[in-house]
């Protein structure tokens, strides 16, 4: 895993200078060495910077920018099947000067070109300069769990890991997008392919950015999308060949993640993903692998005893830290720098300090996301199919139009209770639409749209994301799996994948996710409904595999998120922050909130209120980002 950074300048402005500094801001990213190299085409100044964190062919052999024939390389990631392409290769004449599997990619592209990623099981963002075809090739693996980000605006393009790389080009400028800042403010994070700024985007998951040097085009070409995944007819097998052809495919990319030069651990919370993940690896592993979890001082939020039983039981090294909310504010300074644009995930703050603990013994560490997207566990899907068949769609209809006639905070009692107001919201929203897809969207919301214009300086525009996809999910083969498809290209994508990769890189280790295998997700996508939720039991295919490695009673109990109690922390220990960053002098320096509102949002809630602690946070967080990248409060 490393940080890559690179520019293709048709103003021929940039030189290697600038190429330094916007790589040397990735340095958490890859400490170990750096490459830097640029390119003068006719029409074009080009670009390439790469940040290393040695994990395979630890020699310098595996140094990049690497160049072969006309082409030249930088990577981020891994191919984790990189040893059986480069038999492939080598049957086909190629040899080789390194074992890394940067020599395989792009010894690859010469053969195959753009078809070798389809080849490729693995993590990765690379970009390719070909001299001969004059272009440059930009790509992101098809799950999206390694980043890449790039800003297109008077005939610059500027690329990299992180936003905090472009922000060293003098090009680069920081103009807020008030539409992303609505969407950031709606779900705590920002979807594909927007960003916080103007210019700039993400690419997407399983894409392609091409450039043509000799007419300064720019395009995306997708390659892989999970929705023709979950287009194809279900599978016909019985549901014991299901479980069982499931847990082969999990062995064998579980075991493709231990592929390294160095040290390997694995994130364990204990519930039944992190279970999975730690049980198939222990089970097939010659030595105690070594397992890591954070618990906390308030009991109501801490499963470090169940994670440690199912260590126990399994066998592993396992290391522990029990966090309090002095821990929690070392952190919450620092989640600006390692999420350089406004991300308020909830726990942000767990996910960076079980990175501290695993850094000081692994180098890398397997994560466990996508178990709710694949397996259908999170009670979000539940809802947004109950929500939207409780009732006729006639009734429904009825129920919206007369919710819009009532004010919820004038209803006794209920506008006592927690969130009623932005609950009452979005069941009017659900009603009105009538479909499971957009349930999910506002399930998935802190504030709705309304909302957010409410806490807002002006009224933002309106982006359409994942959430809104609707003729584009119309042949998915099953009602839940249209849910888990959404949710996979929304949620975990931009909250989940960006959670673990910025936090494990911000200490230099690289986050592996085994559970984000295509193979296993092209698979998955193909089983029905009946099995991923069965008798009432959501991830029934994925409990029955750990129950043959884990005893059942050590592992049932109600699903816990993983989540830090800022609600109690903010109330006491973290009050005085959040005081100072949403005072009114402040909230009126970025010019961008309707202070008066805030501020009541902020007094009910300290007063005891029964509001979303979440609507404050997401508020805080972009507080604190704007301090750190854009003007100190």
């Amino acid at each position: 895993m490393c940080g890559i950074a690179g520019f293709i300048d048709f103003t021929k402005r940039t030189g290697s200078e600038e190429l330094q500094r916007m790589t040397d801001a990735l340095v958490h990213r890859g400490p170990d060495s750096a490459g830097y190299e640029t390119h003068v085409h006719n029409t074009a100044n080009i670009g390439l910077g790469h940040r290393r964190l040695s994990i395979l062919d630890l020699s310098n052999g595996g140094s990049q920018p690497m160049s072969y024939k006309y082409f030249t390389i930088i990577f981020n990631g891994e191919i984790y099947n990189f040893k059986e392409l480069r038999q492939e290769l080598e049957a086909k004449g190629y040899t080789f000067l390194s074992t890394s599997d940067t020599e395989v990619l792009l010894k690859g592209y010469d053969c195959w070109r753009e078809k070798i990623i389809d080849r490729c099981i693995g993590m990765f963002s690379f970009a390719i300069y070909d001299a001969q075809q004059e272009e440059v090739i930009l790509c992101r693996d098809r799950a999206g769990v390694k980043p890449l980000y790039y800003y297109w605006h008077e005939r610059v393009l500027l690329f990299a890991s992180e936003l905090k790389s472009l922000c060293e080009h003098p090009a680069f400028e920081k103009k807020i997008d008030v539409n992303s800042l609505s969407l950031f403010l709606q779900y705590s994070y920002i979807p594909a392919p927007y960003t916080i700024y103007q210019h700039t985007h993400k690419l997407k998951p399983g894409h392609l950015l091409k450039v043509d040097l000799r007419n300064a085009g720019v395009s995306e070409q997708q390659y892989w999308n999970v929705l023709e995944a979950y287009k194809q007819p279900l599978t016909d097998m019985s549901e014991a060949d299901i479980i069982n052809h499931t847990e082969q495919l999990m062995k064998s990319a579980y075991n493709y993640r231990m592929v390294a030069d160095v040290p390997v651990g694995v994130f364990l919370s204990g519930g039944y993903d992190s279970a999975s993940v730690a049980a198939i690896l222990q089970a097939d592993a010659g030595s105690r692998i070594k397992t890591f979890t954070i618990g906390y001082k308030e009991k109501a939020f801490d499963e470090s005893a169940e994670a440690r039983k199912i260590a126990n039981h399994l066998g592993t090294d396992h290391n522990e830290w029990i966090i309090g909310p002095e821990d929690a504010l070392s952190v919450l300074d620092r989640l600006p720098e390692i999420y350089d644009e406004p991300f308020a995930d909830n726990s942000t703050v767990p996910t960076t300090l079980v990175s501290i603990l695993a850094s000081r013994q692994v180098k890398v560490a397997l994560s466990a996301d996508g178990g709710d997207e694949l397996f259908a566990g999170y009670n979000k899907f539940n809802q947004s199919l109950s929500y939207t068949s409780k009732f006729p769609r006639g009734v429904q209809q009825l129920l919206s139009g007369a919710m819009g006639l009532v004010n919820p905070d004038a209803i006794p009692y209920f506008n006592k209770k927690y969130n009623f107001s932005s609950r009452y919201e979005k069941m009017k929203l659900i009603w009105a639409s009538g479909k499971p897809q957009q349930a999910l969207k506002y399930i998935s919301q802190y504030l709705t749209e309304s909302e957010v214009a409410r806490y807002m300086h002006e009224v933002p525009g309106h982006y359409k994301t994942n959430f809104d996809l609707n003729g584009e999910l119309t042949d998915i083969n099953d009602p839940l799996n249209k849910l888990l498809a959404v949710d996979y290209k929304t949620f975990l994508v931009d909250n989940n994948l960006v959670k673990v990769d910025r936090a494990t890189m911000s200490v230099s280790i690289e986050g592996r996710e085994p559970m984000l295998d295509h193979r296993l997700v092209e698979f998955l996508a193909q089983v029905p409904a009946s099995l991923k939720v069965k008798d009432g039991i959501n991830k029934y295919i994925l409990k029955s595999i750990v129950h043959r490695y884990i005893p059942k009673p050590l592992m049932d109990r109600p699903k816990r998120p993983f989540i830090a109690p800022l609600q109690h922390w903010f109330r006491e220990e973290l009050k005085e922050q959040m005081q100072y960053f949403l005072a009114p002098e402040r909230l009126q320096q970025t010019g961008l909130f309707n202070v008066p509102q805030v501020q009541q949002l902020l007094n009910t809630y300290l007063s005891g209120g029964k509001v979303s602690h979440q609507k404050l946070w997401n508020i805080l967080v972009f507080q604190l980002w704007y301090n750190r990248w854009i003007a100190v409060l």
